[in-house]
């Protein structure tokens, strides 16, 4: 630059004033990257600020993106990744380079296996000083460690790359089976200078990022002829099916045909858990006695017993019809008699047109035996779910939760833990689409608060996150983020002092049992110590009235849910998961 130029910053690109020569606009990598996402509808980001990413949050939250800052990375990465899912646009999350970028990765791998759109944005160290491995700060060649864990990996060099660079990102997040892409910014892009008009000319909005997949009409073709000959016929509606927003169509679906469906549990609401056709009520009957499948957007892994086994009944006594846009998916564990390959959408819109006036609705039989089960079922939990105990279990406090869930059809509800999951799973009704949140297929803890941050921003909705003790503490400090922005968040901790319970002891004497916590802790305390709501509870009428309160306040509040420490079983209902010794060391 001449010593004559002057510089000055006016509407986001520096000017450049030079003696005898025309003004020349100029933007940079800083402005670029928050322009392309901005060019692409992006409204969100969720992270952590700092080296070297700290003033690419401040500058896109004056640009009018909403940056909602976060006190760990994992978390910010779980919202991003729920915001995907919810609104099938890619989630952003937004971290420093190395340890914070390490921490993102987590909520990235689990959003990729569970098939969310996000894009981990992270700040990186020089690369040649990286690749020379000279030691810059926070030297990590991340672009190496994120790609065996997510769907794509892509990093940017050059500033008129940006805009390419972004665009690949959002297309690879959304299109064909969603699913998680790290976009690495090395610090010296951001200051890199560039003509403004080409730089906008660089910038790239992507066009039809998620086109519809339509299925060979052979294959639908296939598809009815085995539901015709079915005498048990079983739709199972997986979380893909939640995501795909086709909700009319599989509504239709599911009626026209007459057939039993059993959801999973974030596809519960798709349908109502008390549609009569419903057989959520009586998974292990539908499961083990149906003859045909249906399966939407649901996957035969460890979830479904990999469509094998006790679960499923007679070896070789099921057929499967499979709809996912992935065909790779087909076969995965069992046979597939009639893969669907296609978009959700379309292939139950192609499904729905096939069932016409000559369509036989299943056995009466097969339907009765379903809604007898269920109806059974239903009866033997009703007790365990009404009575008001002191201390509480894990029935009788969710019973009363069941009755705010029912009062509030509209609200999300997040859900995490070993018996506090398992059990929600199964008591708590959901009415609409969408609207329950959980660990999803790896089963992970530690989704909780994150979860709850990205429904509440991304829906405006008020949110009940129930957490057991444990699950919440992989999250917790994630409550002064709650109260920072005023969300309309009701947490309840199901507190019995431990991991599926808090009883054990150490043998020696020495030292508390290893899935022991601090007995009476008082979680509300941390929430008021932020300026939120605080409340302990210790029967379900209790906890009926502070969570209706709390909801209806919209206010941050934590309520401690006080549960016998002897409830709750080992591992929840995957106890056999869990190996455990039969050897006894001789003394």
């Amino acid at each position: 630059m001449a010593t004559a130029e002057k510089t000055k910053i006016e509407d986001n690109v520096v000017h450049l004033d030079a003696a005898g020569e025309a003004e020349r606009e100029l933007t940079d990598g800083f402005h670029l990257v928050i322009d392309a996402l901005k060019l692409n509808g992006i409204e969100t980001i969720y992270g952590v600020p700092g080296i070297p990413i700290t003033d690419l949050g401040r500058m896109a939250q004056e640009e009018g993106i909403r940056v909602i800052s976060f006190r760990h990375e994992q978390n910010a990465g779980n919202a991003a990744a729920i915001a995907g899912f919810l609104t099938k646009k890619p989630g952003i999350c937004l971290t420093v380079s190395a340890p914070g970028f390490l921490n993102g990765l987590t909520a990235l791998a689990n959003a990729t296996t569970n098939c969310f759109p996000m894009i981990l944005i992270s700040g990186s160290s020089e690369r040649e000083i990286v690749d020379l491995q000279q030691g810059d700060y926070e030297e990590m060649d991340q672009l190496a460690i994120a790609k065996p864990l997510c769907k794509a990996a892509f990093r940017v060099l050059h500033a008129q790359d940006i805009g390419i660079g972004v665009a690949r990102a959002i297309r690879a997040a959304v299109s064909g089976r969603p699913g998680g892409v790290y976009l690495d910014l090395p610090a010296k892009l951001f200051s890199q200078v560039v003509d403004a008009a080409e730089g906008a000319r660089s910038l790239v909005k992507v066009i039809d990022p998620a086109p519809a997949q339509i299925p060979a009409p052979s294959a639908v073709d296939r598809a009815i002829d085995l539901l015709k000959g079915a005498k048990k016929p079983l739709i199972v509606l997986g979380k893909g099916a939640a995501y795909a927003q086709a909700d009319e169509e599989i509504r239709t679906l599911v009626e026209k045909s007459g057939i039993p469906f059993l959801p999973m549990s974030m596809a519960k609401g798709l349908l109502p858990d008390t549609h009569p056709q419903s057989a959520g009520a009586a998974r292990s009957t539908a499961l083990k006695d149906s003859d045909v499948v249906l399966l939407i957007g649901a996957r035969l892994n460890w979830l479904l017993s990999h469509g094998k086994g006790k679960t499923w009944g007679e070896p070789f006594s099921k057929k499967f019809i499979q709809v996912d846009i992935e065909p790779r998916e087909m076969d995965s564990n069992v046979e597939i008699a009639a893969p669907l390959v296609g978009d959700i959408g379309s292939v139950v819109a192609a499904l729905n047109a096939r069932i016409d006036g000559s369509w036989q609705a299943p056995p009466a039989e097969w339907v009765e035996s379903i809604r007898s089960k269920k109806d059974a079922n239903i009866a033997k939990m009703a007790p365990k779910l009404l009575q008001n105990s002191v201390p509480m279990n894990f029935h009788s406090a969710l019973g009363a939760l069941k009755n705010v869930v029912k009062e509030r059809p509209d609200a999300i509800l997040v859900n995490e833990g070993a018996n506090t999951l398992d059990l929600a799973r199964g008591i708590i009704d959901m009415y609409q689409p969408r609207k329950r949140l959980d660990v999803g297929t790896w089963g992970v803890m530690g989704i909780g608060m994150g979860f709850a941050v990205g429904a509440a921003v991304e829906t405006g909705k008020p949110v009940l996150a129930v957490e057991g003790d444990s699950a919440f503490g992989f999250s917790g400090m994630e409550v002064e983020t709650i109260c920072r922005y005023g969300l309309p968040v009701t947490i309840v901790i199901f507190n019995n002092n431990g991991i599926y319970r808090g009883t054990d002891t150490d043998p020696t004497g020495r030292d508390p049992g290893t899935t022991v916590f601090v007995p009476g802790a008082r979680y509300d305390k941390m929430m008021e110590a932020f300026g939120g709501v605080g409340v302990n509870v210790t029967s379900p009428d209790e906890l009926y009235r502070a969570v209706s309160a709390a909801m209806d306040s919209g206010k941050p509040t934590l309520i401690n849910a006080v549960i016998d420490p002897a409830a709750g079983s080992e591992s929840g209902n995957i106890g056999s998961l869990n190996p455990q010794s039969v050897v006894k060391k001789k003394k």
